[in-house]
């Protein structure tokens, strides 16, 4: 298992290249009860770094799952006003956001995804008008990732349990770069130059669309928005404060035009949802809806996603990553969208990012749907990159730019 030094580097990562946690400002992490150790180390770091309060949400999924097995959907669907009131209060504070995930890859296989779509609907309605803060980058939030006994025998199940443990927890390092020798905030910044020479690169051709073909039968057009704006990499909170949201990250992700998507796309990489994994899948799109689709497993949870609300069938998110990225180079399928998604070019049904067209995060949502971003209260990745991937660039006058062959970047 990595040594404390490594893992205390891990923690600062998190908390000063994650997060960037600002002099006297509050910290709020979210963690399973059996990542305790590492989140002393977050809630150490965070203090030196100066932050003014770390509060801590703890978790248990083996807890969540029995209430899904014996509570009623009547009970589950309800969120204490108390809950959301807490939140509030940690918004008004100006807090940031550490999520530590680690949860087991279809841990709610036997539960009626009926039940699940329900609570979870339930659940982000009244939550919606807190849902901005971290879709708007009013404040810095961050995902990282530590490993699990359930999900670490999910990717590597031939080997012993402890052994797999550690196998995860060494390509997690590997994917957020920290090692035993090197500076891992310092990678990171160079890392996130990388990322952003890309994004000008794209910003600068400003595409009217992207044309996607590959040797699965992907054969799609995604139109975006008028005065869109690549991100990838790090990003600013609405205050100026610079942050990077998922640890690791590979990609270059932009706003699709709402009703601009038509096509037929076929996911490259399983799809964890509501516990469970929707395997060899496609969607079909005209005018940006997903009117057709299918899956050779667990068609009814990928029912579930489309038609989650009125805005789950739309695309809210277009981004690229070149197949050599390192996280796939690991060969390593890990079951889970933070990895899985930076392994892989990928789209997003249901919600946009206003950062991603200009002045979007100061717009209402009416006058994002005016500009062509979607609605939504989920956002989900699913990944549908390969080797053969091709990607042409339609310009604004018509003419096209190759910006994927064989998987990868051409520029």
């Amino acid at each position: 298992m990595a040594s404390k030094a490594v893992m205390e580097k891990y923690a600062k990562l998190a908390v000063v290249s994650g997060v960037n946690v600002q002099p006297g400002q509050m910290l709020v992490i979210s963690a399973s009860v059996t990542d305790y150790e590492f989140v002393r180390m977050c809630v150490k770091a965070a203090y030196e770094a100066g932050a003014g309060y770390v509060k801590i949400n703890w978790h248990d999924e083996q807890d969540n799952l029995m209430n899904y097995q014996y509570a009623s959907t009547e009970t589950l669907e309800e969120t204490p006003q108390w809950k959301y009131d807490m939140t509030d209060w940690e918004h008004k504070k100006g807090c940031c956001y550490l999520h530590v995930i680690s949860d087991t890859p279809g841990l709610m296989k036997d539960i009626d995804p009926t039940k699940i779509q329900r609570v979870q609907a339930a659940y982000s309605k009244k939550n919606a008008p807190l849902k901005k803060y971290t879709m708007n980058n009013d404040g810095q939030w961050s995902i990282v990732a530590l490993p699990s006994a359930g999900w670490a025998n999910k990717v590597f199940p031939d080997k012993k349990e402890d052994e797999a443990v550690e196998a995860l927890m060494d390509a997690i390092l590997m994917s957020v770069r920290v090692n035993e020798e090197n500076d891992p905030v310092e990678e990171w910044n160079k890392h996130n130059a990388e990322i952003l020479g890309h994004s000008k690169m794209l910003n600068d051709y400003n595409f009217k669309a992207l044309h996607f073909t590959n040797e699965l039968g992907t054969d799609l057009t995604v139109e975006l928005v008028k005065n869109h704006i690549w991100g990838g990499g790090c990003e600013y909170s609405t205050k100026g404060v610079l942050f990077n949201p998922n640890m690791p990250t590979e990609e270059n992700f932009c706003m699709p035009l709402k009703t601009g998507v038509n096509g037929k796309v076929y996911a490259s990489m399983p799809l964890s949802y509501q516990g469970k994994l929707i395997e060899d899948f496609w969607l079909e799109f005209k005018d940006g809806k997903v009117i057709n689709y299918g899956a050779k497993k667990e068609q009814d949870v990928l029912k579930s996603l489309v038609e989650f609300d009125e805005g789950s069938c739309y695309l809210g998110e277009v981004a690229l990553i070149s197949y050599d990225s390192p996280i796939k180079n690991t060969g390593i399928l890990f079951y889970n969208t933070l990895f899985d998604e930076n392994a892989s070019c990928h789209l997003a049904l249901g919600d946009a990012y206003p950062m991603n067209v200009k002045g979007g995060t100061e717009m209402t949502d009416e006058e994002l749907a005016a500009a062509g971003a979607n609605k939504s209260m989920t956002h989900v990745d699913f990944m549908f990159g390969s080797r053969q991937m091709h990607i042409e660039g339609i310009c604004q006058d018509g003419s096209t730019v190759t910006v994927f062959d064989h998987g990868n970047f051409v520029f």
